[in-house]
C-alpha cells in the first residue's frame, strides 16, 4: 500500500531537547550531570510530566525525597527552555520536502502541556503539521497503544499506510504492532534513505 502520510517523533528527531544542555552549566562536570539525570530527574520522573501531571506537583514531590538537590530541581522546571538546542536541521529538510511533495504529516509527541507553548513559539516548523498529539493534553504517553490508536482515528489515517519515525526503540515497536511502517531514528541521513526508498523524498545525491 502506498503511503499517504508520514508521522514524526519531535524530542530528538526535529528538536535537540536534552537536559544536559541546562545540567552542564549547573553541576561540577559530566559525571555529576550523568549521576543527577540517573538518580534524581530521571527519565520515569520526567514522563510522568509528559503524561500530564503539572510540574509543579513532580518537582514538590522530589524535592522531598531529594532535599540536598532541591535548587537543581526546582531548575527542571524554572530553567525549562534552557534544555532546547538547536533544531536538526536535516530532518527539518525532510519535513519541507515532504510538505512539498504534498504528503501530510504529523507529530506525535511525549511532551509536557505545560512547556510544549515555548517550543511552539520558538519552532516555527511545528505550526507545519497537519496534526499534533501532544501526550500532556491526553494524559497517555508512548509506548502506549492508545496513543497511537487516537492519532489514527483523531486524523482519518491508516496504519499501513502511515510512516512513523521515532528515535525510541519501544516506541517504534508500539508502532509496528498497530501496523503502522515505522522507521527508527538515527540520524536525518538514515531517514532520508529510508523515506526516499518509499518514494517520498529524493535520495541525497552523491558526487
Amino acid at each position: 500500500m502506498a503511503t499517504k502520510a508520514v508521522v514524526f517523533d519531535l524530542g530528538g528527531v526535529l528538536i535537540d531537547w536534552d537536559p544536559r544542555h541546562l545540567y552542564r552549566k549547573l553541576l561540577a562536570d559530566e559525571a555529576a550531570v550523568e549521576e543527577f539525570l540517573a538518580t534524581v530527574c530521571t527519565l520515569e520522573w520526567n514522563a510522568e510530566q509528559d503524561r500530564g501531571r503539572p510540574f509543579a506537583e513532580g518537582v514538590a514531590e522530589l524535592v522531598e525525597r531529594h532535599p540536598a538537590h532541591a535548587d537543581a530541581i526546582n531548575a527542571y522546571h524554572e530553567r525549562w527552555p534552557e534544555m532546547l538546542g538547536g533544531v536538526i536541521d536535516g530532518t527539518v529538510e525532510l519535513l519541507t520536502e515532504l510538505r512539498a511533495g504534498g504528503v501530510p504529516v504529523y507529530a506525535l509527541t511525549n511532551w509536557s502541556v505545560e512547556t510544549f507553548g515555548i517550543a511552539r513559539e520558538r519552532y516555527e516548523f511545528l505550526d507545519w503539521f497537519d496534526g499534533v498529539v501532544v501526550s500532556g493534553e491526553e494524559r497517555m504517553i508512548k509506548p502506549d497503544p492508545a496513543i497511537f490508536e487516537l492519532l489514527l482515528d483523531r486524523f482519518g489515517l491508516d496504519p499501513e499506510a502511515t510512516v512513523f519515525v521515532d528515535d525510541s526503540e519501544a516506541n517504534v515497536t508500539a508502532a509496528r504492532q498497530l501496523g503502522l511502517d515505522a522507521v527508527p531514528f538515527t540520524d536525518p541521513t538514515q531517514l532520508r534513505n529510508d523515506l526516499a526508498a518509499l518514494g517520498l523524498v529524493e535520495e541525497l545525491s552523491v558526487g
